[in-house]
């Protein structure tokens, strides 16, 4: 009797994980805690995404976004992140940003495209926002973003 309790606890816990996937991904993530960000004169009202799930899920099932806010993946150790568009239905820029806050590249990406979009270099932070936002503010690889989470 114990191992098939044991089996059946495993069953429902592999259950309950793959039931909370299933629903993060229908679901959009709008509770992330928020910082400011300012790219010259302009502020950014970003979700920030520092845990696994929040990173996988990012603006999944997002059908809007205001045009000043975007979504700021911060990973643990800098790495060539890569990103895609897998149920992502809004356009969108990813600008992979190193420690000090300069862009290193930026990435168009369309709606609902699996294709991996990477940084140049190894980065910790990738801000995505809504395609056209960088191009439309004159920013480009090289530009400047502040926030606290960036050294100085």
């Amino acid at each position: 009797m114990p191992a098939l309790l044991r089996q059946m606890t495993s069953l429902l816990g592999l259950t309950a994980c793959l039931a909370s996937n299933v629903l993060a991904q229908q679901i959009p993530q709008l509770d992330l805690p928020r910082m400011e960000l300012r790219a010259g004169m302009f502020r950014i009202d970003a979700q920030v995404a520092s845990r696994p799930i929040e990173r996988q899920i990012g603006l999944m099932q997002r059908q809007s976004m205001p045009p000043h806010e975007g979504m700021l993946f911060v990973f643990e150790r800098p790495g060539v992140q890569c990103f895609w568009m897998k149920d992502t239905p809004l356009p969108l820029t990813a600008a992979f940003i190193a420690d000090d806050g300069t862009i290193v590249n930026l990435a168009d990406m369309q709606p609902l495209d699996e294709n991996s979009h990477c940084s140049r270099v190894p980065v910790r932070f990738v801000l995505e926002m809504n395609q056209g936002w960088f191009a439309s503010k004159g920013l480009k690889a090289g530009s400047q973003i502040k926030g606290a989470v960036f050294s100085r």
